[in-house]
């Protein structure tokens, strides 16, 4: 597998030294022996100059929206949709939102507030996630898809994620809000980092207590590889 990953953010500095940045983490995930990964830091302006060199341009989570007026997210969304039908692509988080923007959807930032800890989504029948009956995944995010592109399919979701996974059939790309590349202990300290700034104390407790429960993070990143592979899902 021949992976480019674009890098549209970065955890916070005192936690990449103990975990690594978001390409190292999705290194983690999704590579075996033999495969490669080259990261593009979309936020310098670096993009693939041919996506179809890669088996899959992957997306990173970011703190930014995307509806930010960043100068490097209009060329983002043109290269999504460039790429489409090209090459697999996949995104997370972030990833997922511009996605969504890029090819006719509409992201905001949610009412409902933050979504963080492990968030359990239920399946839709079809699509990459289809015979799982439900999922537990780290989630941290604020912003929200509320109405996904006319040609995506949602493949996942929860009451306070209506569309937490999407799947665009004719344009070899998949999505999902949740977090499959973070290992409990990154979640974990990420609360801690935010609490008291992001989060109250309740919010963080609750976030931490929830990774004592089983999380499916492996499986996703098992799915994520699959579609990566045979560019269909």
């Amino acid at each position: 597998m021949r992976l480019a990953i674009l890098e549209t953010g970065a955890p916070p500095d005192d936690l990449v030294g103990r975990y690594g940045d978001y390409p190292a983490m999705f290194r983690r995930l999704l590579l075996g022996e033999g495969d490669s990964a080259e990261t593009f830091d979309v936020t310098a302006g670096r993009l693939p100059a041919d996506p179809s060199a890669f088996d899959a341009c992957l997306v990173t989570g970011s703190s930014a929206g995307v509806y930010d007026p960043l100068p490097w997210i209009a060329p983002l969304k043109a290269f999504l949709t460039a790429a489409s039908g090209r090459t697999a692509l996949v995104g997370v988080c972030f990833g997922h939102q511009v996605m969504a923007e890029a090819f006719g959807g509409r992201v905001i930032k949610s009412p409902k507030g933050w979504g963080v800890g492990l968030h359990r989504y239920e399946t839709r029948p079809g699509g990459w996630l289809s015979d799982l009956p439900a999922l537990a995944v780290a989630a941290s995010h604020q912003d929200q898809v509320v109405e996904p592109p006319q040609d995506a399919r949602v493949v996942a979701a929860s009451d306070f994620t209506p569309f937490g996974a999407l799947h665009y059939p004719m344009r070899r790309a998949i999505s999902i809000q949740l977090h499959p590349e973070f290992e409990p202990a990154y979640a974990r300290a990420l609360i801690e980092a935010r609490r008291g700034t992001r989060y109250t104390d309740e919010q963080a407790d609750a976030a931490a207590a929830s990774y004592v429960g089983p999380s499916d993070r492996l499986e996703v990143g098992r799915r994520l590889r699959r579609f990566i592979e045979d560019g269909a899902g």
